[in-house]
């Protein structure tokens, strides 16, 4: 799971760096509204990639979920403010 968002990660920032770099190379030579529009494109890309590469898939755990340590558990339930001491 981990592997195939990295692998998407990686593949959208490279599509980012290539519009952006592509649209000042050569589509500015012919068109620089387009260029400034590939830049817009490409301006929306890595918070999408961020989006993608932080998704929480079904196998993973997450932040809050049971260690399955009970003194750790405690611990953090003690350390949230979940469980008071006694």
């Amino acid at each position: 799971m981990y592997e195939r968002r990295r692998h998407a990660y990686f593949l959208l920032m490279g599509g980012c760096l290539f519009l952006f770099v592509s649209a000042w190379a050569f589509v500015r030579l012919w068109s620089v509204p387009a260029a400034v529009g590939m830049c817009f494109a490409a301006m929306v890309i890595p918070p999408v990639a961020a989006m993608v590469a932080n998704r929480r898939g079904p196998d993973d755990r997450w932040w809050d979920d049971p260690s399955g340590d009970p003194a750790s558990d405690e611990w953090w339930d003690e350390l949230d403010g979940k469980k008071r001491r006694q």
